[in-house]
């Protein structure tokens, strides 16, 4: 195959994958289309009206090692969109490893990037790649806030809610039922301590006079990135959405899960949450609207004596995906990589890079106060 396809979105006929796909047609980047179904890859790339005159490729490939490093071998990033990622994504990793690309994916659960972490990331390392999950709206806005935080002296301990309205894709609902039943995390002290299972928070949002019901929703990748970074001891992080009828649906399964749920294997386990995530969304939502699919993000940081809050407003969470998606790719093939091995986004390529790059196309703007 051609080898200036130097790009695979793995997944690309979904709800995200497409939104990446536009995104790097607006950078000018040749890429290749893969996932199992040719074509309903070609139906779905046909419609994307962005993609009319670029250059790509549409590949079916099996969800296996040995085929998806043959059609990896030769390239340089791998964006892999095919969740739940703890079901799916192991062998998109091994065949990165295995052919010597970059990876990085959409994941917001947060098992998956622990295991990535402590399986992946030395081997990674060793070879000179990035390893980058979480390279997606979820988890990556609380990333951006938290490092403009830390840029205040003596601030060590983050404090970060997210609030988004867009309507959900297939994938999510699927990967996020599953996420919110495993094991959650925060950091207290500078270790690892576990959130109640199907508990929710009252949480108070800048510009907003009513409160909101949120959940730990997998925990956030953001204590994952922050275990065992010195500058952070405390790292907490709460998820809600405007539709707050929606929120008692999805609040209501998790405690559903705990009574009906909890003892059964692993294995059933799964199955029933994707079952669910199936019956809860059965078509993929139109693409946002940046006057209705509005999104806060806020951030309380503190020391010891220092305090400093930092709020980002924007839109369309999905859309922001796709721009993290496209920016991931084409700074690796500019040579502006900064780390490798297991790696946030902002350690691969600057905090302030991937805010100008929201930021310049209209996705988002932010608000830094000292107390």
């Amino acid at each position: 195959m051609d080898q200036q396809y130097q790009v695979v979105i793995y997944g690309a006929s979904g709800y995200t994958g497409k939104l990446i796909a536009w995104k790097l047609a607006e950078r000018g980047i040749p890429f290749i289309a893969a996932g199992r179904d040719l074509g309903r890859l070609e139906s779905e790339m046909g419609a994307i009206a962005e993609l009319k005159g670029h250059d790509y490729r549409c590949v079916a490939v099996k969800n296996e090692r040995s085929a998806l490093a043959e059609l990896f071998r030769g390239r340089k990033v791998v964006l892999n969109v095919v969740g739940p990622f703890m079901q799916l994504g192991e062998p998109v990793v091994q065949a990165c490893l295995d052919a010597g690309c970059h990876y990085f994916d959409t994941t917001g659960e947060a098992d998956w990037m622990f295991l990535l972490k402590r399986e992946y990331g030395p081997r990674f390392a060793a070879a000179g790649l990035a390893l980058c999950p979480a390279n997606s709206y979820m988890w990556t806005e609380g990333l951006l806030a938290a490092e403009i935080a830390l840029e205040t002296p003596g601030v060590d301990s983050l404090d970060i809610v997210y609030l988004a309205d867009s309507a959900v894709s297939v994938a999510s609902t699927k990967s996020f039922l599953r996420m919110c039943t495993k094991p959650q995390y925060y950091l207290q002290n500078r270790a690892l301590a576990a959130w109640p299972q199907a508990t929710s928070y009252s949480v108070n949002l800048p510009g907003e006079h009513l409160p909101f019901n949120a959940l730990p929703w997998s925990g956030g990748g953001e204590p994952v990135w922050y275990e065992g970074d010195a500058r952070v001891r405390n790292c907490r992080v709460l998820v809600s959405f405007r539709n707050q009828a929606a929120f008692g649906a999805v609040f209501g399964m998790l405690q559903r899960f705990e009574q009906e749920c909890r003892d059964l294997p692993p294995d059933e386990q799964e199955r029933l949450t994707n079952q669910w995530g199936a019956d809860l969304t059965t078509a993929e939502p139109s693409r946002e609207d940046p006057d209705v699919n509005r999104c806060v993000l806020s951030c309380h940081a503190r020391g010891n004596t220092q305090s400093v809050s930092v709020v980002l407003r924007g839109n369309s969470p999905y859309i922001q995906t796709g721009v993290l998606g496209a920016e991931a790719a084409r700074r690796v093939l500019r040579g502006q990589l900064q780390a490798v091995g297991f790696v946030s986004p902002t350690q691969a390529f600057g905090a302030r890079n991937l805010l100008g790059a929201l930021a310049e196309e209209g996705y988002l703007a932010w608000q830094v106060s000292s107390h």
